[in-house]
């Protein structure tokens, strides 16, 4: 530090300070909401965390400072979070005749309170899917649109609540569907579908999730404005009711996470989580099932309009008796605050 100048002592304490939180991040996903409801908003910023040890690492490393062991640390105990936040290489197997495509969609009750300006919301999600042709489909934020076509499925599970507008979840499928459920989640208007689907000679469940929101604004400027102190009392309620919302969000995990003990099929898990890659809850939900992304995906991953982050809440777990031969995030397509994904998939055994 005596060899520092000011300048640069000042920015070797907003490092110290950076590592701090970026170790607490990196121990969160390991704790219960419950325990530290404030601190898990962190897991939030984790990719951000990570972007600037990375410029701190180049910083002090193009000065040829010893500081530049402590990003060095930081970013070496993190390296399974990298990958979850971005992936260098993508995977695309061949396509063979007994792959099946998997796809999730929050549709945003197909546009039902005129977010959007476009008036072919539904239309275009229906041109969407037949132009993708997936075999399987989840939809969080299902809502009642004439203009939406799924007749094309011959199997549907659709769950829908409510006086006036319907809304709630839908699985698709060009397959047999041959046992449908629900899990109820406490005090929300989010739910868990599920459908055990006949395969050829294979019965795989499929989940179709939707998490407790936390209720943020899709401009990250905004939500910066207000942590750093320029309207501490909206602020406040922001991480009020986004630590309330990951304590409801556990949970449901949880549940979940009871449910899918007790299923003796192969396991996939869609859906909007409302949580990052670094969170408890996709911690817990995933398990030892396989995150496609991680597998096949390429890039940020980003499956929610998020002004100006790369936001991933969206989610397609494939059990291990599955490859993932292929990943798409389809952040071209605007009809919804989120984005589809979609995987390709194939049980390993038919191969043998």
């Amino acid at each position: 530090m005596k060899n520092l100048s000011w300048f640069n002592k000042t920015m070797f304490f907003f490092n110290i300070v950076l590592a701090v939180l970026t170790f607490v991040a990196y121990v969160l996903p390991f704790l219960a909401p419950k325990i530290f409801p404030f601190l898990s908003v962190l897991t939030l910023f984790l990719p951000m965390m990570l972007i600037l040890n990375v410029i701190y690492f180049i910083y002090w490393g193009i000065q040829f400072k010893r500081q530049v062991l402590l990003s060095a640390l930081v970013l070496l105990l993190g390296i399974t979070f990298i990958n979850k936040f971005y992936k260098f290489s993508e995977r695309n197997l061949p396509e063979e005749t007994s792959d099946f495509t998997v796809l999730s969609y929050n549709v945003r009750l197909f546009n039902k309170f005129e977010w959007s300006e476009k008036e072919t919301v539904p239309v275009e999600i229906s041109d969407f899917l037949k132009e993708n042709n997936p075999d399987i489909v989840c939809i969080q934020e299902f809502s009642n649109a004439e203009d939406f076509d799924y007749q094309r499925y011959k199997y549907r599970h659709i769950i829908s609540r409510g006086n006036k507008i319907k809304t709630g979840q839908a699985i698709l499928s060009k397959f047999k569907i041959i046992e449908t459920g629900e899990i109820v989640l406490p005090k929300s208007h989010n739910n868990v579908i599920f459908a055990d689907i006949k395969k050829g000679k294979d019965t795989i469940r499929v989940y179709s999730i939707h998490l407790q929101s936390i209720k943020i604004t899709p401009d990250v400027n905004e939500i910066s404005d207000d942590i750093n102190g320029m309207n501490q009392q909206k602020s406040q309620r922001i991480l009020k009711r986004m630590s309330t919302a990951f304590k409801e969000q556990q949970l449901q995990a949880e549940m979940i996470m009871d449910h899918k003990k007790n299923c003796k099929y192969p396991i996939i898990i869609c859906g909007d989580m409302n949580n990052s890659a670094f969170s408890y809850v996709y911690r817990i939900i995933r398990g030892d099932l396989q995150d496609s992304f991680e597998e096949a995906g390429s890039g940020f991953g980003k499956t929610y309009d998020f002004k100006y982050y790369p936001a991933r809440i969206d989610y397609i777990f494939a059990d291990k008796t599955m490859q993932v031969k292929s990943f798409k995030n389809f952040i071209e397509i605007v009809d919804s605050d989120h984005f589809p994904v979609m995987a390709r998939l194939s049980m390993i055994e038919e191969k043998l």
